[in-house]
């Protein structure tokens, strides 16, 4: 049994999977473009994507910007799948980024790290980019309507207990908060978007984020309602993914208790792979830095013990004595690095499994 195909506007992927945007340089265009490929819609994250960049520190925008221009026109080179950017509200050059991805005829626009509300005014008469934004509790759609017109084309949601990997978006004591599960939150969604889908008569699907890991989890938020879920921790672990080998071998590597909640330099608890710089951090030690400039508006870099930019940038590059590494909960069941096509095969199997078994509970008990 293949995967239920993916529509979101005018658009359809082959496979309902969104693979997560991952900041500072893990999900970029090799990785989107190999999900891409798979018929799935692979998504380029643009925090921090210009920190390779030489002229960062001097003109932090405009080097941010060209190098997302320069991701997505290198991901349409491999791929004529579909495409998207992970945008953080937070980020100080927000608006630029937004107004590039779309010039670039990004397919979809994922938001999150803050309620977009603004989002609709960039786009323009034409623009074929579709805007996702993230919401981790239900309610109305409030930015997804413009001059009276529908522009919202889905929404993403995701749940913060007790999976979801890197910054987190709530306050500590919310985080295994029994409301924030996504198997609560889902219906929450579906009921909360239906008003709006009925005035508008326009279909808002509703994306599964936050913990789904396996091909059984893709069956149970879809038999839900969910129109498709997205996956980040899995998509880390494959040969396409473009953080160093030792990026993707700490989560091999990493066990249960491996996996630990920080308090990030921006404001956010985060979920993490425990490791030396961490625990550095944890006794209080203050790696010493020097901003390259203030990239999310809520981070108090004079205040910060480390920059947590810069210290992304090493794990990605593979440096985690100076660096750390972000992931899901469900880091540790990773096992071994796998090409895309790979995993998306496993992801088939385990939805026809459970598909089949479903089936067979419904014919015994009925």
């Amino acid at each position: 049994m293949e995967l239920p195909t993916l529509r979101i506007g005018d658009l359809i992927a082959k496979i309902p999977i969104v693979q997560g945007g991952m900041g500072v340089g893990i999900s970029l265009s090799g990785l989107a473009s190999a999900v891409a490929n798979q018929g799935g819609i692979g998504v380029i994250a643009a925090a921090m994507i210009g920190m390779g960049e030489p002229d960062l520190a001097a003109n932090p925008t405009g080097a941010n910007v060209r190098a997302l221009v320069n991701e997505i026109r290198k991901a349409r080179s491999l791929t004529k799948g579909l495409l998207g950017v992970n945008i953080m509200v937070a980020l100080t050059h927000f608006s630029e980024i937004v107004v590039a991805a779309i010039e670039e005829a990004i397919d979809f626009i994922f938001s999150g790290a803050g309620l977009p509300l603004d989002l609709p005014k960039y786009l323009k008469k034409g623009s074929r980019t579709k805007l996702v934004p993230s919401f981790p509790r239900a309610g109305p759609p409030k930015c997804s309507a413009r001059n009276g017109e529908a522009v919202l084309s889905a929404r993403r949601i995701r749940g913060r207990r007790p999976m979801a990997g890197g910054h987190l978006g709530l306050k500590p004591e919310q985080i295994f908060a029994p409301e924030f599960t996504l198997e609560k939150l889902v219906p929450e969604v579906l009921a909360a978007v239906k008003p709006f889908e009925d005035k508008h008569g326009k279909a808002i699907p509703v994306i599964a984020a936050g913990g789904v890991y396996t091909g059984a989890d893709i069956h149970k938020f879809l038999k839900m309602g969910a129109a498709g879920v997205q996956m980040a921790t899995r998509f880390v672990a494959t040969h396409e993914c473009d953080a160093d080998i030792a990026f993707k071998q700490a989560y091999v590597n990493a066990t249960q208790d491996d996996i630990v909640i920080i308090q990030s330099p921006v404001g956010l608890p985060g979920r993490a792979i425990n490791n030396e710089f961490l625990e550095a951090v944890k006794r209080g030690e203050k790696i010493p830095f020097t901003c390259p400039y203030h990239c999310i508006r809520t981070c108090d870099h004079r205040n910060s013990p480390y920059c947590i930019a810069l210290a992304l940038m090493q794990a990605k590059k593979g440096n985690l004595k100076r660096g750390f590494v972000f992931s899901g909960q469900n880091a540790y069941r990773v096992d071994r690095i796998v090409s895309v096509r790979e995993l998306i095969d496993t992801l088939a199997q385990e939805f026809a499994e459970a598909q089949k078994n479903d089936r067979e509970d419904q014919r015994r008990a009925g």
